[in-house]
C-alpha cells in the first residue's frame, strides 16, 4: 500500500493488484451523520442521487451512456459515517473512468428539472427499504436503542423529511461537506503508482474548497428492555438485540471479535448449537459486531416461530450468563483457530479489488487509517482467554432486545 497527499490535501491509497481491470473508490465524511446545522433527514442520500443529473459539460444522459461504457461495475452509496462512489474499468479505460467520476463529483449542476422526479425515486426507495422485513427488525431496533444518536432514524430518511429536501439544502451540504480535504480516493491496479498518481493530479489536485470540519461522534447508552412490535403479513417472528461497545478500546475490540467468532459466526457457534442443533427454535441465526463512526454496537439476531419467542429470548440468556462466567473454552488452540478464521474471511472479502477500495476509502474516512484494514485482525492469537471475558462481561449486559411478530 501506497499513500500520498495532494497538494489540496486529498489523499490517494494505491494497492498493487495483478490483473487488467482497475477499481477506484472516492469517497467524502459526508453520510447521514452530517446532517446537522439544519439539513434534513435525508439529504446526505440525495446529494449522491442529485451528482450525477448534469455537470457544467455533460448531460445526465450523456454520464448514463459513458458509464454503461467504461465501466463493468459503478455504484454510490449513502451510509452513516460516509458516501462513496466507485467503480471497475479495464486498466486501459481507468483514465476515462476518473475523468468521469471527478466531473461529476467536482462539477454537479443540481439542475431544477428532473429533481422532483429523483425525490419520487428515493421514496420508492424507501418504501422497498420498509419492505426488508430483517432491516425493519434493525430499524425498530436502533430507533428504540437511542434518544439522540442520528442511527436511530433511517440513513434514507423518513417519508416527510424526505418531502421536506429542497434543491437549497442539497447544495448547501455539497458546498460544506464535498472539499478535497474531506475526500479519500483508492485505487487497485497493476498500473504503476507514478502513472496512477499523475491521472489522479490531473483531475482531482487543482480543486480547492474550504473545509469546516465534520459533526463530533455521539457516544450514547442504549435504552435497555423488551420492545415489541406487530406486523402485517409477518410470518414467524424475528428478535435482534443490541449491546452498545462505544466505549471499547482497540484490544477489546480485537477480543470482541474473537468471542463473535466463536458465538455467532458458522454452524459450530456457541449460539447456532444452542439455538438451532439442540433446541431447533431457530431457523436464521447469528451475531455482528458494528464498529464504524457513529455505529457501534454488538447484535444477536434470529428468526423463530411467534409461540416460540420466550423460549428463545430465555435460551440466548441463560447462554450468555453462562458463557460470562466460562472457563477454559477459550483456550490457545481454540483462539488460534478462531484468529486464522477471522483472518480468512477476511481476505476473501478482500479479494475484489472494488470491495478493498471502499474498505480502504472508508477505513481512511472514519478511522484516518486505511492500515486498520489489514491491522485489525493482526495479533489476534496473542489475545487470552483472560482479556476475552473481561470484554465480554463488560458487553454482554443490559440489552435493547426488539421482538417483530404478527
Amino acid at each position: 500500500m501506497k499513500k500520498y497527499i495532494l497538494n489540496n490535501r486529498v489523499k490517494l491509497i494505491y494497492e498493487f493488484r495483478s490483473s487488467d481491470i482497475t477499481s477506484f473508490c472516492i469517497g467524502f465524511n459526508a453520510g447521514a451523520l452530517e446532517e446537522v446545522y439544519g439539513f434534513k433527514m435525508g439529504t446526505a442520500h440525495a446529494v449522491e442521487h442529485m451528482v450525477s443529473k448534469g455537470t457544467k459539460t455533460r448531460s445526465e444522459e450523456q454520464i448514463n451512456k459513458l458509464c454503461d461504457k467504461i465501466f463493468g461495475f459503478e455504484n454510490a452509496m449513502t451510509n452513516f459515517p460516509y458516501v462513496v462512489y466507485y467503480g471497475t474499468s479495464l486498466s486501459e479505460d481507468f483514465e476515462r473512468g476518473l475523468e468521469l467520476y471527478s466531473d461529476i463529483i467536482l462539477n454537479p449542476i443540481f439542475p431544477e428539472e428532473g429533481f422532483k422526479e429523483e425525490m419520487d425515486i428515493i421514496m420508492e426507495e424507501w418504501k422497498e427499504w420498509s419492505d426488508d422485513i430483517y432491516q425493519h427488525c434493525e430499524d425498530s431496533l436502533l430507533y428504540n436503542s437511542f434518544n439522540k444518536k442520528r442511527i436511530k432514524n433511517l440513513i434514507i430518511g423518513e417519508l416527510d423529511s424526505i418531502k421536506e429536501i429542497t434543491l437549497k439544502d442539497i447544495k448547501e451540504f455539497y458546498k460544506r461537506y464535498y472539499s478535497p480535504e474531506n475526500c479519500v480516493i483508492s485505487i487497485c491496479s497493476f498500473l504503476p503508482f507514478d502513472e496512477v498518481l499523475a491521472i489522479v493530479k490531473r483531475y482531482f489536485e487543482k480543486w480547492n474548497k474550504e473545509f469546516k470540519g465534520i459533526t463530533r461522534e455521539v457516544k450514547e447508552t442504549n435504552n435497555p428492555g423488551i420492545f415489541t412490535e406487530k406486523v402485517l403479513n409477518i410470518k414467524g417472528a424475528k428478535i435482534q438485540y443490541l449491546f452498545n461497545i462505544d466505549h471499547l478500546e482497540e484490544d477489546e475490540f480485537k477480543a470482541l471479535t474473537l468471542f463473535n467468532s466463536a458465538f455467532g459466526e458458522g454452524t459450530s457457534g456457541m449460539l447456532y448449537e444452542e439455538i438451532r442443533t439442540k433446541n431447533a427454535l431457530a431457523y436464521d441465526l447469528g451475531s455482528l459486531i458494528k464498529n464504524e463512526r457513529g455505529i457501534k454496537f454488538f447484535t444477536i439476531n434470529m428468526g423463530t416461530s411467534v409461540e416460540n419467542i420466550e423460549k428463545a429470548l430465555a435460551i440466548t440468556n441463560n447462554k450468555i450468563e453462562e458463557i460470562k462466567k466460562s472457563s477454559g473454552y477459550f483456550n490457545e488452540e481454540k483462539i488460534r483457530d478462531l484468529s486464522k478464521s477471522i483472518k480468512l474471511k477476511r481476505q476473501l472479502k478482500l479479494e475484489k479489488s472494488i470491495q478493498l477500495c471502499k474498505e480502504l476509502t472508508t477505513y481512511e474516512l472514519m478511522y484516518g487509517s486505511a492500515e486498520k484494514v489489514y491491522e485489525e485482525v493482526e495479533n489476534l492469537e496473542y489475545i487470552g482467554e483472560q482479556k476475552i471475558l473481561e470484554v465480554i462481561n463488560k458487553v454482554l449486559k443490559n440489552p435493547t432486545i426488539q421482538v417483530l411478530t404478527n
